[in-house]
């Protein structure tokens, strides 16, 4: 199917809605944990059976970086620098309920981060299962970050709520041009 024909395109304001007030006036933007989970892990549950898990990582991965494109064109787009976007991602993150972001680690020349999110909006409380499962945050964190530089990023898990870390830590790694 090409690209204009497909029922579901999405952007910002044609997917989300530019007004709360007309489409949900009395219930507002908000939602529960419960509801976000419902959604994802129901998703995700079904693109692993039909498609494999490392398809179904792919997927999310790949709408991730989507949403992390679109979340900083809409949110973050006038970060002039390194600091003010780590500080609009930690603002953005806590304003949306997404999670408690930190940069833990971030080379001089921008091609390295260690990131953490606390309480992150999905996993935060789930069962230890020894696997990272954040791989839509990966493609996020890899959305903005792309967004912001010009440049690829690798953006990867490496400890999860769901590995008994209680936090979840992402690095993400330049890609050579």
């Amino acid at each position: 199917m090409t690209e204009d024909r497909r029922k579901y395109k999405f952007s910002w304001e044609n997917t989300i809605g530019a007004d709360m007030q007309i489409a949900r006036p009395s219930l507002g933007p908000n939602t529960r944990i419960e509801t976000y989970r419902l959604f994802q892990f129901t998703l995700r549950d079904v693109l692993e059976q039909r498609y494999g898990t490392d398809a179904a990582d792919t997927i999310f991965r790949e709408a991730g970086v989507l949403a992390g494109k679109s979340f900083f064109e809409k949110f973050l787009f006038d970060a002039s620098d390194v600091a003010s976007l780590a500080n609009k991602i930690q603002e953005s993150f806590n304003r949306f309920g997404i999670g408690i972001f930190r940069v833990e680690d971030a080379a001089a020349d921008g091609g390295h981060f260690i990131f953490t999110v606390d309480e992150d909006l999905d996993c935060s409380g789930l069962p230890d299962t020894s696997d990272v499962i954040c791989v839509y945050d990966e493609g996020f964190i890899q959305g903005i970050l792309e967004s912001f530089s010009g440049k690829g990023f690798d953006v990867r898990e490496i400890d999860c709520w769901c590995t008994g870390s209680r936090t979840c830590r992402f690095e993400a790694k330049g890609k050579a041009s």
